[in-house]
């Protein structure tokens, strides 16, 4: 096969797929090892960037799935007539950064640490695909454990939990950001 070809087999399977597809499938069906159909994928993905088409190939560890590029989407939610999704609250983006860096978690570790039920939080944050059960705590009472979805990556733009910031760094900029306020606030007085 040319290249040309396996790069139109790799566009109608992830377009049609409307889902992350594996790398070991798409190897499979290309009759090809993973290394290269991974390296043809992201030569692929390179060239719509490059191109600056209207879609993009995003790598969601070991999958991929084709989807719309990021800085159209205000046009193409406008043609769909698709409002933008409610952002989330502070208690949201709490719990989703404790299940995200220490998965997998029980509602209980979250509720510890952040002191407060987070029975509803868990639920939103699940109805939204961000979050799944991934089994049971093996302990008495076997608690749900929680962890990040695929669609988490997607949301965040990343590929894989090894790019999100250190909490070092985070904490970090947190910290910096709190004390530009108060050095703002006693200006100001």
């Amino acid at each position: 096969m040319e290249n040309r070809e396996i790069e139109g087999i790799i566009e109608g399977i992830l377009f049609s797929a409307g889902e992350p597809v594996g790398l070991k499938r798409i190897a499979a069906a290309l009759e090809m090892d993973e290394i290269t159909a991974e390296s043809v994928i992201d030569k692929l993905a390179d060239k719509f960037r490059f191109e600056r088409r209207g879609i993009r190939i995003a790598k969601l560890e070991k999958t991929y799935q084709m989807t719309s590029a990021p800085e159209y989407a205000s046009k193409i939610r406008l043609a769909l007539e698709k409002r933008k999704p409610p952002q989330m609250s502070r208690a949201a983006m709490e719990v989703l950064s404790l299940i995200a860096y220490y998965q997998p978690v029980t509602r209980a570790f979250i509720e510890q640490i952040r002191g407060v039920d987070s029975s509803n939080t868990v639920g939103v944050l699940a109805e939204r695909g961000l979050i799944e059960d991934c089994g049971y705590l093996d302990v008495p009472g076997r608690p749900r454990l929680f962890r990040t979805t695929s669609a988490f990556l997607r949301t965040f733009g990343i590929s894989s939990l090894e790019q999100l910031p250190e909490l070092g760094e985070l904490e970090s900029e947190i910290y910096g950001q709190v004390s530009m306020y108060k050095e703002k606030e006693e200006t100001n007085d």
